[in-house]
């Protein structure tokens, strides 16, 4: 039985917290979910201290702002779900990892953030960091600048981009789980890359380009036949990550399922990395 038990929310009580966490409300909301607020105090080392006094005091100090900041992150809108506060100290990414791990989530929520001039072009490093070492998959936020800042809760057209590869069965099989819950239309998206070398007389060979997309079309209704999936295909050929993004686009998908480990390793993989960056939607990374 598919389902979601617990789901890990990392806050640091900014806007796109609270975006996330309307999102996570609505996944627990569904499956009877436990959320464990967790927040991460990091050490500073932009403050000059003296004694060892000071620093106790300091620390002392940031602990009780911390602790009154999750206390008062949405006191009374949780309704009758089950939340828990969680204050931990460390590197941010190591410990929603390690929690994570710790308490078996099921599912962690998060914003991308990635402030300043370059937010376009980078995830913030913490979100980076645990989408590379979580070993459950991973809900983020539309990271675009021209995406709007909060997102369809209970999503009514999923996307869900595959490359063929072993992954592609269970990651088709998430998304296709999803659609079920929610009562969601499928749409299977496979991009051929601009370099993929069996395109290399694209530019001569109109006729090759579209025997191409036809045998990835082959291909990618076998695969979702064999995974017992229904939906919508689309072949693309281009750069992965735009192309992607485009499909996702021209659907109105408010969710986008894709594969974030293609070899076991709990690692985050280039062409995921850009593909949640320039989604126009939320990403489940499974």
């Amino acid at each position: 039985m598919f389902t979601i038990a617990k789901i890990l929310l990392p806050i640091d009580f900014s806007v796109r917290s609270a975006d996330a966490a309307d999102a996570a409300m609505a996944v627990a909301e569904h499956f009877g979910a436990e959320i464990a607020l967790l927040h991460v105090l990091a050490p500073r080392f932009d403050v000059p201290l003296t004694t060892s006094a000071q620093t106790k005091v300091l620390h002392s100090g940031v602990r009780v702002e911390a602790e009154e900041n999750m206390q008062e992150f949405r006191p009374n809108q949780w309704g009758h779900l089950e939340v828990k506060r969680v204050l931990r100290e460390g590197d941010p990414a190591r410990t929603i990892v390690e929690y994570a791990t710790e308490e078996h989530v099921d599912l962690i929520m998060m914003p991308t953030h990635g402030y300043g001039p370059f937010r376009r072009l980078l995830l913030g490093s913490t979100t980076a960091k645990v989408l590379h070492d979580a070993k459950c998959p991973v809900w983020t936020a539309a990271h675009r600048t021209d995406a709007p800042s909060t997102a369809s809760a209970k999503p009514r057209r999923i996307a869900c981009a595959v490359d063929l590869e072993s992954q592609s069965s269970s990651v088709l099989s998430w998304a296709s789980r999803l659609c079920w819950e929610f009562g969601a239309t499928l749409s299977a998206i496979h991009v051929v890359s601009s370099l993929d070398p069996r395109l290399e007389t694209y530019y001569l060979s109109p006729e090759w380009r579209g025997e191409v997309r036809n045998g990835a079309r082959d291909d990618l209704q076998q695969l979702m036949e064999t995974a017992g999936t229904d939906g919508e295909i689309h072949i693309e050929i281009g750069p992965i990550a735009n192309a992607v993004a485009e499909a996702a686009k021209s659907v109105q998908a408010d969710l986008l399922v894709i594969g974030r480990d293609a070899h076991g390793g709990g690692r985050l993989p280039t062409n995921a990395y850009a593909i949640i960056r320039e989604s126009p939607c939320p990403v489940l990374s499974v």
